[in-house]
């Protein structure tokens, strides 16, 4: 039985994206938070801030660990199964991963050993700023991955010649007409998943009595936080669309379902795609809705899926249906987070039992909305894998055998699931210990240590009518 390569390949690669992917947008957002309680705590002495920082510490080291581990399989896949694609483009993709090893991962690995074991070991200061460099490190690891993958779906500043890429300007490359909106966009999900896991893992110690006033301090930075980002999210989620509705628009007509090039476009709330028609079926639509949106006028021009030819189309219902699980997660977010904060200000939040389950509940969320944008942003680019430029099955490997993929994805399956069993079990007896107790002796630690005791510091008590004062 023959097995196609090709397909398999991308299954692979979609796998091993998929899983890894979920490991750095959760270790930017929290890493972000680490620095933040670092800072708070070495202004204010309180002992608080460090014991929640020492706590979350914990799990950023076990998820960074694991992302390393699922990451690196990429580079070697780029080898193995898309080994044409990686010498056509490699003027600019060598230099920018290379880029993303040498300033962004080292600094993290190296700062993150200082974070991990130098508290007590060098002074508050150097510990403080090893804090930063991991969030600043994690944030350059992104920026150099979303602009290789932003240029791989806006191409600019080379030049395609005898099948190699060559390149005409850096600057172009690298800051190519999609990256701000992608890099912001990736951002904010880091912010809101980070943000809704130390929510979600701070409401469940509300509910369960334990630790009280470390979940109470967590839950109120990251609600104040969250109704903040969420709702910005969805601003530049909008402006990410249409950038992507100016230079990828068949993608567009993916993600809203339109099959008909045409003026005053309707919003499709829901439908199920008939690509062997060429049509949707049960649509709910509401009229002129996707014209506003993607031109801002109601009776603008959108670009249907029939101006290209079939092979030139995505997989329409992956794409339709991703992007709707997307959004509509993130609608639950604003209205979630927006909730959490009216109750904060009402001073209710931590009695809200409702809330704090529903704040528990939601820590899987931002992981499956983060793989739906993923799912969009990738399948909504085939059949190219630089677009408009080279196909994906112009890319992969020569003379790639199917079963020799098969097997591959099979091992990688297997050995990812004892990874993430493992991590998760472990991830689960941190939290289950919690942040370590506040000690007596803790209470009213200062920002600063206090100069040497001296006996000046020796003065006269009052005089006073009391004999017993």
């Amino acid at each position: 039985m023959e097995l196609d390569p090709v397909l398999l390949s991308r299954i692979q690669f979609a796998f091993v994206v998929s899983f890894h992917a979920i490991f750095p947008v959760f270790t930017i957002g929290l890493a972000a938070y680490v620095a933040v309680l670092e800072a708070i705590a070495y202004k204010t002495g309180d002992p608080v801030y460090q014991k929640l920082s020492q706590f979350w510490i914990k799990i950023f080291a076990v998820v960074f660990g694991m992302g390393v581990v699922s990451g690196i399989v990429m580079a070697f896949q780029f080898g193995t199964n898309w080994s044409v694609f990686s010498y056509s483009s490699a003027n600019f993709l060598g230099p920018i991963l290379s880029y993303e090893v040498v300033t962004a991962f080292f600094l993290e690995a190296t700062f993150l050993g200082v974070l991990l074991f130098g508290r007590d070991k060098v002074p508050r200061g150097a510990h403080l700023f090893s804090a930063c460099m991991v969030a600043f490190g994690t944030f350059l690891s992104s920026f150099w991955i979303l602009s290789a993958n932003s240029w791989m779906q806006t191409p600019a500043g080379v030049e395609f010649t005898d099948g190699m890429v060559q390149m005409t300007s850096w600057l172009q490359a690298i800051f190519n007409p999609s990256l701000p909106y992608r890099f912001a966009h990736m951002a904010l999900a880091s912010f809101i998943t980070g943000g809704f896991v130390v929510a979600g893992v701070s409401a469940w110690y509300l509910l369960k009595g334990r630790h009280p006033e470390t979940s109470r301090r967590a839950l109120k930075m990251c609600v104040v936080m969250l109704a903040v980002a969420t709702p910005l999210q969805l601003l530049t989620g909008d402006l990410h669309g249409l950038n992507t509705f100016e230079h990828q628009p068949i993608k567009v007509a993916a993600m809203e379902g339109h099959w008909e090039t045409q003026t005053g476009a309707p919003l499709v709330l829901f439908a199920i795609p008939d690509s062997a028609n060429e049509t949707n079926r049960f649509e709910i639509a509401i009229p002129y809705l996707g014209s506003l949106i993607l031109t801002h006028s109601l009776d603008g021009e959108v670009t249907g899926l029939k101006s290209v030819p079939p092979e030139d189309r995505p997989p329409v219902g992956i794409v339709f249906w991703s992007f709707r699980i997307m959004v509509a997660l993130g609608l639950i977010f604003i209205g979630l987070a927006l909730a959490s904060a009216w109750q904060l200000w009402r001073g209710r939040l931590f009695e809200s039992t409702r809330l704090l389950r529903a704040l528990t509940w939601s820590i899987p969320l931002p992981f499956v909305a983060v793989l739906a944008g993923w799912f969009v942003t990738e399948v909504g680019r085939q059949p190219w894998i630089i677009q408009d430029v080279m196909r994906i099955s112009d890319a992969m490997t020569p003379s790639l055998d199917g079963w020799m993929v098969l097997l591959t994805l099979i091992g990688y399956i297997a050995v990812y699931a004892v990874v993430f069993s493992a991590g998760v079990l472990y991830l689960k007896r941190i939290v289950d210990s919690g942040p370590d107790p506040i000690e007596p002796s803790e209470i009213g630690m200062t920002a600063r240590p206090k100069r040497p005791w001296s006996a000046a510091d020796i003065k006269p008590r009052p005089a006073t009518d009391n004999p017993g004062a």
